[in-house]
């Protein structure tokens, strides 16, 4: 049993489990391999009647939870966006984890909220958003972004659709590439998926933004009410940028909220040379994007920003007696600037990271990647074997066989996450298979770029035999 007396034994012991788990993660299999429930028959039908003491616990993670694990730090793993995490972040965890407060409103932990509030200052400066944006601390983009749409619908209806029930035609649109999210989102805020328009893209996935202004045009001559334009920085499936200047003037013009959905190129926005893919920020009312995508913070932590944080409260504020405190209205309660009661203290690994690297060590790493990218994507059209769909673009890359049949690419990619060796997604472009790449785990290096080249190559000449 783990007790108080013996903890900085059985803490020891934990932290030797993870030393060793990150030394030997690029030996592991960066994919489980298991079926479905395999993991779920290992596991006893019944928990535990006594404590078991920490060498136990260790035995049965490594035995039968690991096999299941997917490793999202392996360095082989290029899937999906990333969800990075550091030594440094791992340390600021630790440390929220034994405080385990719970950082609802100031009172609550006043030092939560104050820190809360001036690395949302900090990182405003540091990705070159304007004074006017205030900032909060969400748990993903996701959540940012249903708060956004919430916000927006409050503000179209006067705030009455949170009394009296949200009222029919109301209108959202974003871009046929956009994240599910949105649609999640708009039907979570009662509005309905089906008032959700997704806009047509150009020729570059990019939202077609002349369609836009058509679609809001139609809608209000039908009697609709347009309220918000969810705009990407960086569409999930090929980190495609939206035309947020031209997209900001049309929500401007009709008085539509614009949200900014960043979630992982908005990271890019720390380098001043890929500030331009956010021009027009300025006007929006809300962006986001997440530093537990690639900048080395542990999932979750999502950065909100708002021009205007009275819509957001008003939006979410409820005061029951037994949460009112003397200090209200004199500091953030952020209990109202999101969905849930309860909040974590996300912000201590946000300072432990930035602390640790500090923004220029933060930046170093970004470039780095970068340019690992750039050199995957030549080395992959070299081969002779593979494609470009796309320029690399960010740590980022969209790729597929030469083969202008799609099962040859989906079934290369498929033997290769068999495999274990690495770890890659796919997307649809213009209904054309594809294959996503990203150079972006924390600690990857060229090696790990050149296996990742090795084990693509080798597969799709096995298939080549074998066909």
């Amino acid at each position: 049993m783990i007790t108080q007396e013996n903890f900085r034994r059985d803490a020891d012991a934990v932290l030797d489990w993870i030393d060793g788990y990150f030394k030997r993660i690029r030996d592991l299999p960066v994919k489980a391999a298991v079926l479905p429930r395999e993991i779920f028959n290992k596991i006893e039908d019944e928990a535990p009647l006594e404590g078991e003491d920490i060498d136990m616990i260790l035995r049965d993670l490594d035995s039968v939870l690991l096999p299941g694990i997917t490793h999202w730090q392996h360095p082989s793993f290029h899937a999906y966006f990333p969800a990075n995490s550091s030594y440094e972040s791992l340390m600021g965890e630790m440390v929220t984890a034994a405080i385990g407060a719970q950082c609802m409103v100031w009172e609550t932990s006043p030092a939560a909220a104050e820190l809360e509030e001036r690395l949302t200052q900090w990182m405003a400066r540091a990705i070159g958003l304007p004074d006017q944006f205030t900032g909060v601390i969400q748990d993903s983009a996701s959540s940012a972004t249903l708060v956004a749409i919430l916000t927006a619908r409050e503000r179209a209806t006067r705030f009455m659709s949170n009394l009296n029930g949200v009222p029919g035609g109301l209108r959202v649109y974003c871009s046929a590439q956009a994240h599910s999210s949105i649609e999640k989102g708009v039907g979570v805020a009662g509005i309905g998926r089906n008032n959700l328009v997704k806009i047509e893209t150009d020729s570059g996935e990019r939202m077609n933004y002349k369609m836009l202004e058509k679609a809001i045009n139609e809608d209000m001559e039908a009697g609709l009410t347009p309220i918000c334009v969810v705009a990407a920085l960086g569409t999930t499936g090929s980190v495609a940028i939206d035309p947020i200047d031209k997209i900001a003037a049309i929500c401007n013009k009709y008085n539509v909220w614009l949200h900014v959905d960043g979630a992982y190129a908005g990271t890019a926005l720390l380098l001043p040379e890929y500030r331009y893919i956010a021009e027009g920020v300025e006007y929006a009312d809300s962006f986001v994007f997440n530093p537990h995508k690639w900048m080395f913070v542990n999932f979750d932590c999502s950065l909100y920003y708002i021009k205007d944080p009275q819509l957001l409260v008003r939006t979410f504020d409820i005061l029951p007696e037994y949460l009112k405190t003397a200090t209200h209205g004199q500091v953030n309660d952020y209990r109202d600037w999101g969905i849930p009661l309860g909040r974590r203290f996300r912000a201590l690994k946000l300072w432990f990271v930035l602390r640790g690297f500090g923004l220029e060590g933060i930046r170093q790493r970004i470039r780095e990647q970068i340019a690992l990218n750039e050199y995957f994507a030549r080395k992959i059209e070299e081969s002779g074997h593979f494609k470009l769909l796309k320029e690399p673009f960010l740590g980022f890359t969209l790729f597929r066989t030469i083969s202008e049949d799609d099962t040859v690419t989906q079934k290369v990619l498929e033997e290769v996450n068999r495999s274990g060796e690495i770890y890659l997604s796919h997307t649809r472009v213009d209904g054309t298979f594809a294959i996503r790449f990203h150079a972006t785990q924390t600690y990857v290096q060229k090696e790990d770029i050149d296996k990742a080249v090795q084990t693509l190559n080798r597969y799709y000449q096995i298939f080549e035999t074998q066909s």
